[in-house]
């Protein structure tokens, strides 16, 4: 290995580790901040461990409530989300090139404009028809925007696709329906539940779009940013601790699931 080979492994080994550095260490710094006694969300000074924090975490009703209700309208961002930008994939992938194009743009641009802007945008139209913030609205809101995520992962699985597949079972008798729920749908399916969980991580966390259209309702990113002004505890770190624990373990899951799947599709398809 000459010298210049060894001087970019170095580089990129040290980028590396900077940005891990940079993603997880303050992940490391808010969950260790939940057994820390301070009242306050910190690691230093270090005041003794306790599990308190878990203890008042667990008696906030608030907290619990606005946990509830951004799982709510996750659900049913969910519900929205999948559908209709699956069938936004489905019509784009169809289109000329010019076409296409102007579409794409204009099925994008959500992802473009500023969440404070659809917020604003989202209450003062559908007021004009009687509807005020709410449950309602938030799922509205953020579905709007939430949907284009959906229709770029499910059009970057379908450029995959194989559509002599399509018309060999339309050429043997199939239903468009059938070819779509027999054939087409399955060679979705990883795309979809990836898209499933991306829409449920952003609505969690969405924060600007949602401030504007919530009414009386306090979803979780509210509730903390709330809890900021009048007085942020570690029991908030706890739950994120929590929370940071269920997605690892349920990707961790879904990755041995995965592997374990296709190990079986290997051997079913080895020679007897």
């Amino acid at each position: 290995m000459s010298g210049a080979d060894r001087i970019f492994r170095a580089l990129f080994v040290f980028y590396l580790a900077g940005f891990a550095f940079y993603l997880f260490a303050p992940l490391v710094i808010m969950s260790a901040a939940s057994f820390n006694e301070s009242r306050f969300p910190t690691v230093i000074p270090w005041q003794g461990t306790t599990l308190d924090w878990f203890r008042a975490m667990w008696a906030d009703r608030a907290m619990w409530e606005a946990l509830w209700t951004s799982a709510v309208v996750a659900f049913f961002v969910v519900v929205i989300s999948i559908p209709a930008g699956t069938a936004a994939a489905l019509v784009l992938t169809t289109l000329h090139a010019r076409a296409r194009s102007f579409a794409y743009a204009l099925m994008v641009s959500p992802l473009l404009t500023p969440g404070v802007v659809i917020g604003i945008a989202t209450l003062i139209l559908w007021r004009q028809v009687g509807v005020g913030g709410g449950l309602l609205l938030i799922v509205i809101a953020q579905a709007s925007f939430i949907i284009c995520y959906v229709m770029l992962m499910v059009v970057a699985r379908l450029q995959r696709f194989d559509r002599t597949q399509e018309e060999a079972a339309l050429g043997l008798g199939a239903s468009r329906f059938m070819v779509f729920r027999r054939v087409l749908l399955p060679f979705l399916r990883p795309a979809l539940l990836a898209s499933a969980g991306l829409a449920v991580l952003q609505s969690f966390e969405n924060y600007n779009t949602t401030l504007f259209v919530r009414g009386f309702e306090t979803p979780l990113t509210v509730f903390i940013a709330t809890k900021v002004r009048t007085g942020l505890t570690p029991a908030v770190n706890a739950l994120a601790l929590i929370m940071i624990a269920v997605t690892v373990i349920g990707a961790v899951a879904y990755e041995l699931a995965r592997r374990r799947r296709l190990r079986d599709n290997r051997a079913a398809d080895l020679p007897h």
